[in-house]
Order: C-alpha cells, then structure tokens, then sequence
C-alpha cells in the first residue's frame, strides 16, 4: 500500500467520524460520558478483579460506590448550590451598580494621583469593561438555559450512562483484544507504540487533568467560602470546574470575586487582599504542585491549540463537542508528533541520504544502491 493510499484512508476515516459525531450529536451525551466514565475507572476495576473477584461483579461493586457517592454529594450541596446561582445571577447588576459607585467615591484620590485624564480614562474603561462582563454573563446564562437538558434527556442521560460504563467495564479486555487482532501484521508495534503513546496522553486529560480539576474546585469553593465572600462556594466552583480551559476559569473566578470583595468588605481592604491571596495561592498550586504531579508531560498540548480546539468543537458539537475537544485535541497532537516524527526520518525530509534512525528497511536499500552504483564512482582518474 502506497502512502498517498494510506494518507487518503485516514483522511476518509477522520471525516467519517467526524460526520458521524456532527450526526448524532443531540444523543452522544450518555455515551460520551460513559465512555469517560469507564476510561476512569478501569484501572479500579483491575484492581478490585485482583483480589478474585469475578469481573462483573467488580464492576458492580465499583460503579455502584461511585454512583453511591455522587448522588450523595449532589443531594447534599446541589440545594445550595441552587440557591447561590440564582442569587448570584440577580445580584450581580447591583453588585456592578455598588462598584461604579465606589469608584466614583474614591475618584478624587485617583484624579489626585493619576491626574485628571488618566483617572477619567480609568473610568470609562472600567465601566465599559463592567459593562461588557455583565452583558457576557447574561448571555451565557440565557445560552445554558436555551441549550440545558429537557427532562426527557435528562432522564435518558441519568439511566444510560451507569449502563453503557457498566457494559463497557465488563468487556473491556475483550474490546482491547479485539481492536489489537484487527491490527495490520506488519506494522502492529508501530502502531502499538502510538497507540500507547495515545493512551498515556489520554490518561493524562480524563485522569490527570479531572484529578487536578477537582482539587482545585474543592480549594477554591473552601477558601472563598471561609473568607465570607458572598457566593463564595458557587465562584468557587465556576473557578475549579472551568480551569479546564486555560485562563478561563482563573480569570472569571477573579474578575467575579475581586467585584463582589470590593463591594462587600470596602474599606476593610485586608479582606479584599485575601481573597486576591486565595487565587495567588491557588495558581501556585495549579502550576507548580498539582499539573506537575498529577499530569505532568502526558499532555503535552499548547495552551493556544487547546483553547482553539475547545471553541472549535463547542463550535461545531454544542456541549458534547466541549466534552470531546480536550481528549481529540490530546490524540491529534499525538498523531501530529508521530507524524513529524516519521517525516524527519524520511527522504522527503533528508533527500537521498537515509535519515539517521531511520528503519532498518530503507538503510539497507540506502546500502544496496550504493554498491551498485558504476564502478566509476571509485576509479581513478587517469
């Protein structure tokens, strides 16, 4: 098989699948998050089916617990959750209004050390910039609300995701197996080695990143919540559960707790520099202890591509796209180093000279052509 024929395959499959994802899109979300579901807990299942027990029953024990545990967890904090979202969406203008109005008190000591222009410059850019997260805010309210699950999926949603995970828990290794046997013979370790290279990558954003985003969340709904700050453990989570996306949940966490602080504890400023405190430390800990340690180089993934491949997909596939777009994004750069990879190796890349590394096939066809190269080539001149 040629490689423009290998080439045109695989750009016939990823369309393919992309086709079929843009498809079925309204009726992916169990099976994505099954999916996902299954991936995590995989390893927990191997490690219970070590102490001889049964596979299914395994999966039983370890899916029902889970189950067990995030029901609890949302039965216990989604009232309060509830309740804080909803005041914290009819607040905000108010808190907004109090902000211009604290501004505006202390604009004599800005035009004082600013000066007259620079302090009415700061002004009209931070009402614009108010003005501007407000108007975003209510937008993306009004989309979740628009784009949220009906009762009719949400009920489709909480009975086929246990499911799909729990079947595909149980055959896992035959699934495995099964992808492995359908392997071309003689390229089946390259493609082993990619493929492992895929799943360490994969590990990374489901396991690693999911561990990083949950810590994160519980730290920073804490904190805020033992500031004082008003809807502290909503803010919290927003920060926590967004910082997924680069920036995105940092900067909105901030934006939103640094307006409410200022409103709430101004003049007592040594609160407001506390909670600015709580995000320092927790950027500190998100890039230093946390990524580092749960993470690590598994990823791999520049942070523009990353944000371009999240939009793209949101874009494109609504929710689910914003669900897949971290873990195709992972595979693609994947396949795009394994691509660049194999290009440096080839003549394309060194001309005739065979690449150093190289397969051993094209060095010994490197070596054939040139013991049949003229005898000229070695005799000399007369």
């Amino acid at each position: 098989m040629t490689l423009r024929t290998q080439v045109l395959i695989w750009v016939g499959f990823t369309v393919v699948v992309i086709a079929a994802i843009w498809l079925f899109r309204p009726i992916l979300l169990p099976f994505v998050v099954g999916i996902a579901l299954a991936y995590i807990l995989n390893p927990l299942v191997n490690m219970v089916q070590r102490t001889r027990i049964g596979r299914g029953w395994a999966t039983a024990v370890v899916l029902l617990g889970v189950l067990a545990a995030i029901v609890g967890i949302f039965v216990i904090i989604t009232p309060l959750i509830a309740a804080q979202i909803a005041g914290l969406v009819v607040r905000l203008p108010g808190y907004i209004t109090d902000l211009n109005d604290l501004v505006r008190r202390i604009a004599p000591q800005l035009t004082e050390w600013l000066g007259p222009e620079r302090a009415a410059q700061l002004e009209a850019s931070l009402a614009q910039f108010l003005g501007t997260g407000v108007e975003f805010i209510g937008n993306l309210t009004a989309q979740v609300a628009q784009s949220g699950l009906t009762v009719i999926n949400t009920i489709a949603f909480i009975i086929l995701t246990p499911v799909v995970a729990f079947y595909l828990l149980l055959d896992w290794e035959g699934m495995v197996k099964g992808i492995d046997d359908l392997l071309p013979r003689e390229h089946r370790r390259e493609i082993r080695t990619v493929l492992d290279q895929i799943d360490r990558s994969m590990a990374g954003v489901v396991r690693g990143q999911g561990s990083v985003i949950l810590v994160l969340t519980v730290y920073y709904a804490t904190a805020l919540t033992l500031t004082g700050l008003n809807f502290g453990l909503v803010i919290g989570l927003i920060t926590g559960l967004f910082s997924f996306i680069p920036f995105f949940g940092f900067l909105t966490g901030i934006v939103l707790s640094m307006t409410i602080a200022l409103v709430q504890f101004a003049p007592n400023w040594w609160f407001v520099l506390l909670i600015f405190m709580v995000y320092m430390i927790g950027q500190f800990l998100e890039g230093n202890v946390l990524y580092p340690k749960l993470v690590g180089q598994s990823i791999n993934i520049n942070p523009v591509w990353l944000m371009f491949a999240l939009f793209a997909f949101a874009f494109l596939f609504g929710f689910v796209g914003l669900l897949l777009a971290v873990p195709l994004a992972a595979i693609t750069a994947t396949l795009t180093r394994y691509a660049l990879r194999r290009y440096k190796e080839s003549a394309l890349y060194h001309g005739e000279r065979p690449a150093k590394g190289a397969p051993e096939r094209e060095l010994a066809l490197a070596a054939s052509e040139h013991k049949a190269a003229p005898a000229r080539r070695t005799a000399p001149k007369k």
